[in-house]
């Protein structure tokens, strides 16, 4: 049985930042690192963004091999000991360790009967496969119309695909973005090619053919060669409750990461539920930074370092020619308050508690101002619009 000082479980973004936090502070301790993906550590956003645009596939790699790290991938976790300080992997093998991190992020959210074939977008197998099919005038069928939903469906149609964009919101983001800005968006789509269905409920996906038949519960059916989901991910936390250990929409950690109780059991990353001081209360957050920063700070807290995270995640999307970078709590239910410099293609839009506090910034095509609009949910301090147009300046 191999044994490590570190052992982390997840071959994601987050487990390659641990393995760089942890080598910031020990530069000789033995990290093992158990990943489910016959690939090493990469970047996921460009799957959706920046692979469709003609960035190589190269450039989404970390290098984690760099670091010492003893990859062991094509394999999962199946059980964890926390009396025996083991983990097995499903080829029967276990793994021992001082330090345990779990990084084991989300599985795909699925469509209960869907016929088999549709992408469940998430992996770069996932990329290879709809890259490989998506030919120009292809159709496309893309089910969702948050984060994944929006910026696949942008790529595709960049890319000579004819895409169906199906959702059941009235609009495309419609669960963070206000609603004119929402519904802009179906608009904005539309006149880039893409037709737009919103209120669509999915009914059933059925194979015709080589291709596929989706059905709405309005009464829609529509045929495409490729169907992609983006629903969003459910935490894995099986590991952990396996063995005994809290999870509730995410595994609690405290802001060393470290699980309630332990002091050799981490989690960091998309499973990991976090205290957020600057916004009073526990986020789990799937976005790019925060597995950066969360697996950095975790992994150097596993190596001793004992620093708090206190760190407020941001994130950004690009959807065509429209993009934005955005930073704390971005919830359409919040009270919204915008200001536009051009409407709907450059503005700030603030998001609001009861007592006019921010909780999150939107800042569309607004570059650079993601620590300024930190600055002004840390105060929280009540903001109007000209804190907004202080951003815009």
């Amino acid at each position: 049985m191999p044994d490590y000082r570190y052992l982390i479980v997840g071959g994601g973004l987050t487990a390659d930042a641990a393995c760089k936090g942890i080598r910031s502070v020990d530069a000789e301790g033995s990290i093992g690192l158990i990943g489910d993906e016959p690939d090493p550590p990469y970047l996921r956003p460009p799957l959706s963004k920046g692979l469709w645009l003609g960035k190589d596939e190269s450039s989404i790699w970390r290098g984690t091999d760099e670091q010492g790290v003893d990859l062991l991938l094509g394999r999962e976790a199946v059980a964890l000991d926390l009396d025996a300080r083991t983990v097995t992997d499903d080829r029967g093998e276990r793994h021992g360790y001082e330090k345990l991190l779990l990084a084991t992020g989300g599985r795909p959210r699925e469509i209960p009967g869907a016929a088999p074939g549709v992408v469940y977008y998430r992996t770069v197998a996932d990329y290879r496969t709809v890259r490989e099919a998506a030919k120009e005038g292809t159709p496309v069928v893309v089910i969702g119309g948050g984060f994944i939903g929006s910026e696949l469906a942008a790529s595709l149609a960049a890319n000579g695909c004819a895409v169906t964009m199906v959702f059941p919101e009235d609009a495309i983001g419609a669960r963070i973005y206000p609603s004119d800005l929402a519904l802009f968006l179906n608009e904005y789509y539309r006149g880039r090619g893409v037709d737009v269905r919103p209120g669509e409920m999915v009914a059933s996906i059925e194979r015709d053919g080589d291709g596929f038949r989706v059905r709405g519960k309005n009464g829609a059916a529509l045929d495409a060669e490729i169907v992609v989901a983006g629903l969003g991910i459910v935490p894995r936390d099986e590991l952990a409750t396996g063995a005994g250990l809290p999870a509730d929409n995410g595994i609690p950690v405290d802001d060393r990461g470290r699980i309630a109780g332990r002091d050799d059991v981490f989690a960091a990353g998309d499973v990991a539920r976090f205290p957020a001081h600057d916004l009073g209360q526990d986020l789990r957050v799937e976005h790019e930074d925060h597995a950066k920063s969360h697996g950095h700070q975790v992994g150097r807290n596993m190596a001793g370092a004992n620093e708090p995270y206190d760190h407020l995640p941001f994130f950004y999307s690009d959807m065509f020619d429209l993009g934005y970078e955005a930073v704390g709590q971005l919830d359409a239910r919040l009270d919204v308050i915008a200001e536009w410099q051009e409407p709907h293609r450059k503005g700030v839009v603030a998001y609001r508690d009861a007592d006019g506090r921010a909780r999150g910034f939107l800042l569309w095509d607004v570059w650079g101002k993601v620590d300024a609009a930190t600055e002004l949910i840390r105060a929280a301090e009540p903001v109007g619009t000209d804190a907004l147009q202080g951003l815009l300046a």
